[in-house]
């Protein structure tokens, strides 16, 4: 019989504090509208100097190994993505080791590529696992950032941060993932990337979601192809992407996960054998609202309240998906598609696992989102203002993680009991 390999199970972390979207286009003389339909977005993550990338994953990583009795002697890897990174040269992963006195006996390294970042480092672990080079042991692939742009600025609705902490091992209880059945494409473009001394990106907004679209349709064909050699998929009366149960998408902005969806199934009605429709017709069908609403809607849950988390977008999608229909889903598969700046692309699927609902009970996501305070714009532009290397002297609630200070370069780190 075959290993499986996936996500055994899930943890959260978010900032503790948000604003409303529609407090933040009032502030700034916009219609609402222009927030909620035209991005999607309900809420936004608002970090302060002490959340960073460093306590947001040792937060997400101390509840992974709580909620779900994770044996730290028995995990061999720890892996995180992010592209805030705090330092040039230590890795957040080795921090994330210290604050949980995770044993010395495992391998701990960073993975860079804007968004791409977790994926990388997810498709590191399982393939180790699945490689047998893990003996049994399992691993932890962390995916936190902060999405920043700053005050008044294009980008500023789309910000946010968090971290999503994921448990990869032989037994994938929310997901096994079709291993091998993956498809790539990267190019050399400057979309998006954050220069050394920067804390907020720069996008050229356009240009980056051409960009993305362009590798999602090579990432997806290759992925296809391979789907249909291995009969995963089949064309026939459905189209191969409409046999996938769920599909779900990297999410800067959560309507962007509506153009992601109508490039993917243009690319498959471009495809077809046989087709002999217009262009026109084919562009029209793709737009299929019933088609977005099935397969993709569901998933954007958390990320209209959370925001922006970069590497974690994708996985914070498929929190929110499972957690409101991992029973529905049981041995069905889904779509996965990562997108990083800069760029690379990989589209990848799993089966939903039979224990997906009892995992994502232990995830506790409705308390995790319900601990957060709604505050002010004034208040929230305060924080903006704050600076990066001076954290106020906040005590962190029990169970997670703050930057408490910085001196001669050394960041310390304080857990709440």
């Amino acid at each position: 019989m075959k290993k499986q390999v996936g996500i055994e199970a899930v943890a959260l972390a978010v900032p503790r504090r948000y604003v409303d979207i529609e407090d933040l286009a009032r502030a700034r003389g916009v219609d609402p509208a222009k927030y909620t339909a035209g991005l999607g977005a309900r809420e936004m993550a608002v970090n302060d100097p002490g959340e960073d990338a460093v306590a947001l994953a040792a937060t997400a990583v101390a509840r992974l190994v709580r909620n779900n009795e994770v044996d730290p002697s028995r995990v061999g890897m720890l892996v995180v993505g992010t592209e805030t990174g705090v330092d040039h040269s230590k890795a957040v992963a080795s921090h994330v080791q210290g604050l949980l006195k995770l044993p010395r006996t495992m391998r701990t390294f960073d993975t860079q590529h804007a968004c791409y970042g977790g994926t990388a480092g997810l498709m590191a672990a399982s393939e180790w696992i699945a490689s047998g080079a893990a003996a049994g042991r399992s691993a932890i692939v962390v995916c936190s950032d902060v999405a920043r742009y700053g005050l008044n600025t294009a980008g500023e609705p789309t910000q946010g941060g968090g971290a999503v902490a994921l448990l990869v091992s032989e037994k994938p209880d929310l997901l096994a993932l079709d291993v091998g059945l993956n498809g790539t494409c990267s190019m050399d473009v400057y979309d998006f990337w954050r220069p050394h001394g920067r804390r907020e990106a720069l996008v050229d907004g356009h240009y980056s979601i051409n960009c993305y679209l362009e590798a999602l349709s090579g990432a997806y064909r290759g992925w296809r192809e391979r789907a249909l050699e291995k009969e995963v998929v089949r064309w026939g009366d459905t189209l191969p992407g409409e046999q996938l149960a769920r599909i779900l998408y990297h999410v800067p902005f959560c309507k962007m996960a509506r153009k992601a969806h109508t490039q993917l199934r243009l690319c498959d009605l471009e495809d077809a054998p046989g087709t002999s429709t217009s262009p026109e017709a084919r562009e029209e069908s793709a737009k299929s609202q019933a088609s977005y609403n099935e397969q993709v809607a569901s998933s954007l849950v958390l990320n209209a309240r959370v925001g922006n988390v970069y590497t974690a977008s994708l996985y914070l999608a498929l929190a929110g998906l499972l957690h409101g229909e991992a029973a529905a889903l049981a041995g069905k598969r889904v779509g996965l598609l990562s997108y990083g700046s800069g760029c690379c692309a990989e589209f990848f699927s799993g089966v939903v696992g039979e224990g997906a609902a009892a995992r994502m009970a232990r995830a506790d996501v409705d308390g995790v989102m319900a601990a957060r305070e709604r505050i002010t714009i004034e208040e929230y532009e305060r924080i903006m203002g704050l600076p990066s290397d001076t954290p106020e002297p906040v005590e962190p609630a029990p169970g997670t993680f703050r930057l408490a200070e910085i001196r001669d370069g050394r960041r310390n780190y304080v857990g709440g009991a």
